[in-house]
């Protein structure tokens, strides 16, 4: 059985952090301990310069299935971390971009967790859902809140509703799912795509993000405003700067995170 403080993997390789719940033997279900892991590793990839993206992916052939029920029925512990929330994440998740790589099943809270990223890959056979009715709950760690953001309000209605999954084709139609990749190699493709957003400038991705989520009720008369307090430190910083002369010289830029 995995040890506590392996249950969540992180390995960092060319700007890409790479994090993973590492619990197969229980379907990578979440229990306090494992959340509380989860936020410690999203605090780090937080403050490491090195890192530009995250992809959160999950060992073996289910992504995430949600709570440790076990779990929670021998300790009454809710899987909640006091700052990023349930899971370790939903309330709070990265500052940086983050793509889920789900494999299998990401249904109840497994599929909040991939909503609480920026972007989802998905395997072939990924099925995606919120079955919370079904158990007499609501998706209350994000999917009732996120889902309709991310698809068309009708269609998320209908899947809260029924509690019904889709399938990964499906979600890519809906605009839930970025792109869908052969079984087995959604981890692969999810990198592949992370390292192609973290050549870009980090101060730039960060601040893109922000105002991607924090503009979605924001004022129109007052959007260009407000974006400016995030858009206004980059464009004067060094990074602005590096990336200008490095397109006038015809080469990669090299970006100092500053």
């Amino acid at each position: 059985m995995t040890e506590p403080s392996e249950a969540v993997l992180l390995e960092v390789k060319d700007g890409v952090a790479v994090v993973t719940l590492n619990r197969p033997h229980v379907r990578n279900a979440i229990d306090k301990p494992t959340a509380d892991l989860v936020a410690a590793r999203l605090d780090e990839v937080d403050e490491r310069d090195d890192v530009s993206v995250v992809v959160l992916a999950g060992n073996g052939p289910t992504f995430c299935a949600g709570m440790d029920l076990k779990a929670f029925a021998a300790t009454r512990e809710r899987p909640r971390h006091a700052v990023r929330g349930g899971f370790g994440i939903v309330e709070k998740p990265a500052a940086k971009p983050m793509i889920a790589a789900i494999e299998g099943k990401a249904l109840g809270g497994g599929l909040e967790i991939a909503l609480a990223c920026d972007l989802i890959v998905a395997g072939e056979s990924a099925q995606l859902g919120l079955p919370e009715v079904k158990r007499g709950l609501v998706a209350a760690a994000g999917g009732v809140l996120r889902l309709p953001a991310r698809i068309p309000r009708a269609v998320a209605m209908e899947l809260v509703l029924t509690g019904e999954s889709v399938s990964a084709r499906r979600g890519l139609e809906l605009g839930l799912v970025n792109r869908v990749a052969p079984d087995g190699e959604a981890l692969a493709t999810a990198v592949a795509l992370a390292r192609s957003i973290a050549a870009n400038a980090p101060l730039a991705l960060k601040a893109a993000k922000r105002i991607v989520i924090d503009s979605a009720d924001w004022p129109l008369d007052e959007a260009f405003e407000r974006q400016e307090a995030f858009t206004g430190p980059v464009r004067a910083s060094d990074d602005a700067a590096e990336g200008a002369r490095a397109f006038v010289e015809k080469r990669p830029p090299v970006w100092t995170n500053s």
